[in-house]
């Protein structure tokens, strides 16, 4: 098992994940609603990544780290 330091590491780096993700969103919906001026594809780009950012990354990162890699 991974000493208290490094699980500790990993928490924070899946807990910024994630909140880079919900920025992502955030801004992609900033745009889709037009409060941002851009055009709407780069709101639905920008959401689409995010949310996918927001569901994936954790689970790939926690998967890996379980894995011992």
């Amino acid at each position: 098992m991974a000493d208290e330091e490094t699980v500790a590491r990993r928490f924070w780096v899946i807990q910024m994940a994630r909140l880079s993700a919900f920025v992502m969103v955030f801004i992609g919906a900033l745009i889709v609603s037009k409060i941002i001026d851009l055009p709407d594809f780069v709101g639905y780009i920008i959401l689409v990544i995010g949310l996918a950012e927001f569901f994936v990354v954790p689970a790939v990162l926690s998967k890996r780290w379980k894995s011992g890699e």
